[in-house]
């Protein structure tokens, strides 16, 4: 499989939708999804296959001033485990070093052991836990950062 990272547009919006519903128990809307698009704020990418333009996974991220939040990542369940999220990842990690962010923060399901892993691999560390923060089922959320400078 050959992939390609791009910036998100209307005309994925579709995939996106559906890729949400595959993957989170509260997805985004497609309102909140087209939201992201044109916000300066916000840094929104799209893993396609190269060869086919099916969108394989996303990455948001939104900052103000110095600051990141990656907002959520999702690949598509028969794309998991084949380098989607890393190249993602990488991806939004350089544009963030780009815009001199200091900082790139995230919130992970504490029983997600292969975000976590993954997100360690970049250089994130837990700094703490929210409590409850997840829904459907309720779970607890590990903060986890990423300085950059």
């Amino acid at each position: 499989m050959r992939l390609s990272v791009v910036k998100a547009g209307a005309q994925h919006l579709d995939a996106l939708e559906l890729l949400e519903n595959q993957c989170f128990s509260l997805p985004w809307t497609r309102q909140q999804l087209a939201g992201c698009f044109s916000d300066e704020q916000h840094v929104f990418l799209v893993a396609e296959d190269a060869d086919s333009g099916a969108v394989l996974g996303y990455v948001a991220l939104s900052y103000v001033l110095d600051e990141g939040n990656l907002d959520n990542i999702a690949v598509a369940p028969a794309y998991r485990r084949q380098g989607v999220a890393a190249a993602l990842i990488e991806t939004l990690l350089r544009r963030a070093r780009e815009l001199s962010l200091a900082c790139v923060m995230l919130e992970v399901r504490q029983s997600n052991a292969p975000a976590i892993a993954l997100y360690e691999s970049f250089g994130f560390a837990p700094v703490g836990k929210r409590k409850g923060y997840y829904e459907k089922p309720r779970e607890d959320a590990v903060l986890m950062t990423l300085f950059l400078k």
